[in-house]
């Protein structure tokens, strides 16, 4: 049974820092992704890596601030959150597919209960 556990979520002040980890089980060989989704907003892509970590993908609105990365030993993804601004406010999501990483949410197949990132101006 493949299961993806999100945590790390929590209130911080802009231009604060947050890591989120997803754990995962049931899965090898799998790329992952963090998608996020604001109240009232569409659920938009942030970050994938594959499972090599060799290959690594940005939305715009997070590149240079945000760094993905994940340890296969301990099946785990990371969402290291830098330079934190209030409209990265949203629920975070942890996805994973064992096709190529991709920035469009249909291809992955799995996916966490998601974890609140919430930024006070």
């Amino acid at each position: 049974q493949v299961q993806l556990v999100e945590s790390g979520g929590e209130l911080v002040q802009a231009g604060g820092s947050l890591r989120l980890s997803c754990a995962a089980s049931g899965l090898t060989r799998y790329a992952m992704a963090w998608f996020r989704q604001a109240p009232g907003k569409e659920r938009e892509f942030v970050a994938a890596i594959s499972w090599s970590a060799l290959g690594k993908l940005y939305a715009d609105s997070v590149k240079g601030r945000f760094t993905i990365s994940r340890d296969n030993a301990k099946n785990t993804g990371y969402l290291e959150m830098n330079n934190l601004k209030p409209e990265d406010t949203a629920v975070y999501y942890c996805a994973s597919s064992l096709s190529v990483v991709s920035t469009n949410g249909a291809r992955y197949a799995y996916w966490g209960q998601g974890t609140q990132v919430t930024v006070s101006s």
